[in-house]
């Protein structure tokens, strides 16, 4: 602020202040509303709201900060409240005293910092100049602002607190789709812890960099001997360790200080030498092995997630195939006359068998004939 801005402490009406439309603030706990409104009603407005004049408004006045306390003057029915004016202040620079206000504040959340971030970076502020105005390290700065490429939904958890900052940045890095991948398994509880989390987000963003799933050659014969001897050494190792090292540091676990004292002696400083030297590998790691993981349940996810889509086509597809059969088997329906036409030719030799047929209808008669001989010799 420049010092020809004019600072004065007058007592205002409450109808005579606007909210500010740029406010960074969107949310506003209503139970912490009531709480100070009941607090106002009690003890007055304690701490003056800052405005500026605004010339051609409805009201003569626009606040730069303090917009949860004159909300509840309001509802506590306050007329006239205390207020701190700040004349020739521009729109930026009432802008950065309402970020000043609430951007400590418990009670504004991540993506609001962040958008009020992004609102000063879209007026020319770079991060380091962004952090030194609010007291902040430029890669606080710089991670808020890359937040803004989360989807709507995610963001939405990180503000309700489902997902932290630094988890939500990590997902932050995937595309879409994998964002509510990695969103819905931590929410829903599927990672130990929130590393874990952010190893999947990092497996699933390798993945999105590879082509394609099929893109990497077969590993030879050869490597696949290899790759067979280092896993039978791996196992190896890791039997001895659980047949020896973990019952050693088990039993010195179980010794109080005093005796190991008294016990280890000389070789006290080689165990502790030792053990902090087996912490420090086992902490590198478990890293790893936490990172490795991550990768082999993102490939995993990318390999349901391309056997899901394969489904799907081969589903879309057979729909497709019917009116191509129907589209067949109509013209093979249309020379039907043209074949009954064709059948009727060669039966041409057919009235012969048809006579035949009724040639050999007389006969029946004739069968019928007999009985009645046979009557007529009886009535004789």
């Amino acid at each position: 602020m420049t010092d020809t801005n004019k600072i004065e402490f007058i007592s205002l009406k409450v109808s005579e202040i606007a909210p500010n439309p740029e406010q960074p603030r969107k949310f506003f706990s209503e139970e912490a509303q009531d709480e100070l409104t009941a607090s106002i009603k009690e003890n007055g407005l304690l701490q003056p709201v800052v405005v500026r004049p605004v010339d051609g408004a409805k009201a003569p006045y626009m606040l730069i900060a303090g917009e949860r306390r004159w909300r509840s003057c309001q509802a506590a029915g306050l007329e006239v409240i205390p207020a701190k004016v700040v004349a020739g202040a521009t729109e930026e620079q009432a802008y950065v005293l309402s970020i000043a206000e609430n951007v400590n504040r418990a009670d504004m959340t991540i993506m609001e910092e962040a958008g009020a971030y992004a609102d000063l970076k879209a007026a020319g502020w770079d991060p380091k100049k962004i952090a030194k105005q609010f007291g902040k390290t430029e890669t606080h700065i710089t991670w808020r602002l890359g937040l803004l490429t989360l989807r709507p939904e995610v963001s939405e958890m990180v503000d309700q607190g489902a997902i932290k900052s630094n988890l939500a940045w990590h997902i932050a890095q995937l595309n879409p789709a994998n964002q509510m991948v990695a969103a819905m398994r931590y929410v829903r509880g599927d990672f130990d812890s929130e590393s874990d989390a952010q190893h999947f987000a990092n497996g699933l963003k390798m993945m999105e960099q590879q082509t394609s799933l099929t893109s990497e050659k077969a590993p030879s014969a050869e490597e696949q001997e290899k790759r067979k001897k280092a896993k039978a050494k791996a196992k190896d190792g890791l039997g001895k360790a659980e047949e020896v090292l973990i019952p050693l540091l088990e039993e010195l676990a179980e010794k109080k200080p005093e005796d190991l004292a008294v016990i280890l002696g000389d070789d006290l400083a080689r165990h502790l030498r030792v053990v902090g030297r087996l912490y420090a590998k086992v902490q590198m790691v478990k890293n790893l092995l936490s990172k490795a993981q991550g990768i082999q349940r993102a490939q995993a996810e990318a390999f349901n997630k391309a056997a899901v889509e394969v489904k799907q086509e081969a589903a879309a597809k057979k729909p497709e195939a019917k009116p191509e059969e129907s589209e067949a088997v109509k013209p093979a329906s249309k020379p039907r006359p043209a074949a009954k036409k064709a059948v009727a030719k060669p039966e041409a030799a057919k009235p012969a068998a048809k006579p035949a047929a009724k040639t050999a209808t007389p006969a029946k008669p004739a069968v019928r004939r007999a009985p009645a001989k046979k009557a007529e010799a009886a009535a004789k």
